[in-house]
């Protein structure tokens, strides 16, 4: 596989920073919260190779993090600037933009309102954008399941915009 293809399914996590010392170490920029991203033993995708974090200390903004064969400077450097990919994780409970995107939305009551195009990040919480221009917030998405995101919205959220105004 070359070292620039990435293998399907994964999803980009971060990104690889400027190395750190002098004994491999590197600064690591996760755009995740999931905590089994930069966990011991976690296995990321970096520059068309698995890699293994075998330590992790967290900083201010990102994390100095050690992978294994990376034990000098000059081996760990030639990652800088690299993506990090990893699996997606099963958790039930979350709502997972990957899998928003594509999916048919319906509301509770059968109601087919769209398909998601795009999920948009916003302070209060993730919108997803429907191609008939109807933003939904995620926080209304009741089930996603085979591509299929049933919502129980408030009445009138759909007729929002609407130009039939007297």
């Amino acid at each position: 596989m070359a070292a620039n293809s990435v293998p399907t399914g994964l999803l980009e996590v971060g990104r690889v920073g400027k190395p750190h010392g002098v004994r491999g170490d590197l600064h690591v920029f996760f755009t995740t919260n999931r905590d089994e991203r930069w966990a011991i033993g976690a296995q990321l995708w970096i520059a068309g190779e698995w890699r293994t974090i075998t330590a992790s200390k967290p900083q201010v903004d990102h994390f100095i993090c050690h992978f294994a064969d990376f034990d000098v400077r000059e081996d760990s450097a030639r990652l800088t600037n690299a993506a990090i990919f990893a699996e997606p994780i099963a958790d039930p409970e979350a709502l997972w933009v990957h899998e928003m995107i594509g999916a048919q939305v319906v509301e509770a009551n059968g109601t087919e309102r769209g398909v998601c195009v795009a999920v948009l990040d916003n302070p209060a919480g993730p919108i997803m954008e429907l191609d008939s221009g109807a933003l939904v917030p995620a926080i209304f998405v009741k089930s996603l399941d085979e591509g299929v995101a049933v919502v129980d919205v408030p009445d009138g959220l759909f007729e929002l915009g609407d130009d039939d105004e007297n």
